[in-house]
């Protein structure tokens, strides 16, 4: 993963000290030390679509091929994974290019972390990405590790920053004042005057998203997260940690991830598409049938492999699952209706 600014991960603050969500999850997850640089990288912890099966790079790549088609097929394509991991999606993606794609696409993999050993020398490795690209830039479950600040409304009505130890401990903290931060929540989560509601504000990562999508030239960015939309904005809000793939307590602390839910409607800009990962998938040809039963008697093998890959593809898209992940799609020097023109088989009533 990628924040931008690392702090000092669990160093120079005491126990005790009372810190902000956002710095203490900054520390805790990209400082020295922190969560994002272990040596055993976040797939020991936790488990994403780029994980769970390989055709999750194969449809990438296919929208990867149609942002390609959209720009004309420039002489190079740029494929950039933000927060990359361990380069297991850019990894995917290059083992899945066509060959006459693979000659133009330049892979660039963006990650804090060192570059793992073994990784194919045709993918760079950098910690932020690429000015200039032209192409494609997927962000695949970055977006909920930027950290933002946690408020929760206090006995008289009021909005009031939580503040963190290291050990988890929680308090409330000022009012929220005048300023971005409270003309966001009124813009994008409205908190009424309930003790107890939090919510998360998400400027942070409407500002990274909006750096990131400035470094594309010419192209499609798409964020893909744990996401939720302004008519269903969760009471309690959704800050919580993973740690050896079980959900915990979130402590900043530096031994688990800490993530919470992305508002990615107000990541949006004008030309956007909001979608789910299931309605995305499907129109990139995933979809998860099941093969006919008569192929068990003619090529049972053939069958079994086809059998594999529908079980892969409905995880994939199961609504209550990785398929309910919310996919913004944001064009970068393409027309407002590029987006649809590349999406042309999702259905209506897919869409969040």
């Amino acid at each position: 993963m990628t924040e931008g600014t690392a702090g000092t991960a669990g160093t120079g603050e005491a126990p005790g000290a009372w810190r902000s969500w956002r710095d203490a999850a900054r520390d805790a997850l990209y400082g020295p030390g922190g969560f994002y640089r272990r040596p055993e990288g976040p797939a020991a912890h936790f488990r994403t679509s780029v994980h769970a099966s390989p055709l999750f790079a194969a449809a990438v790549v296919r929208l990867l091929g149609r942002v390609d088609a959209a720009l004309g097929r420039p002489a190079r394509l740029d494929f950039t994974d933000m927060a990359a991991g361990r380069g297991e999606l850019a990894a995917g993606v290059l083992a899945a290019l066509p060959a006459g794609l693979a000659a133009r696409t330049r892979i660039t993999a963006v990650e804090i972390a060192d570059r793992p050993p073994g990784l194919d020398d045709r993918i760079a490795w950098r910690d932020t990405p690429p000015h200039g690209s032209t192409g494609l830039l997927f962000a695949n479950e970055w977006l909920d590790n930027v950290p933002v600040d946690v408020v929760e409304v206090d006995a008289e009505g009021v909005p009031r920053r939580v503040l963190v130890r290291d050990d988890g401990t929680e308090r409330l903290g000022e009012r929220l004042g005048a300023g971005a931060e409270r003309a966001w929540l009124a813009r994008w989560w409205p908190l009424p005057p309930e003790e107890g509601r939090r919510a998360e504000i998400g400027l942070p990562r409407d500002t990274a998203w909006a750096a990131a999508v400035s470094t594309l030239e010419q192209g499609l960015a798409v964020a893909v997260d744990y996401a939720h939309t302004a008519d269903a904005r969760p009471p309690h809000g959704t800050l919580t940690g993973f740690r050896d793939g079980r959900e915990v307590r979130p402590v900043p602390d530096g031994t688990r991830d800490l993530t919470a839910h992305v508002a990615l409607d107000a990541c949006a800009r004008p030309g956007a598409r909001l979608l789910t990962q299931r309605a995305a998938l499907r129109a990139l040809g995933l979809t998860g049938a099941r093969p006919p039963l008569a192929l068990a008697s003619t090529d049972p093998a053939g069958y079994v492999r086809a059998l594999a890959r529908a079980g892969e593809a409905a995880e994939l898209t199961a609504p209550d699952g990785l398929g309910g992940f919310g996919w913004l799609l944001q064009p970068a020097g393409l027309p407002e209706d590029a987006v649809d023109a590349l999406l042309v088989d999702v259905p209506d009533h897919e869409e969040q």
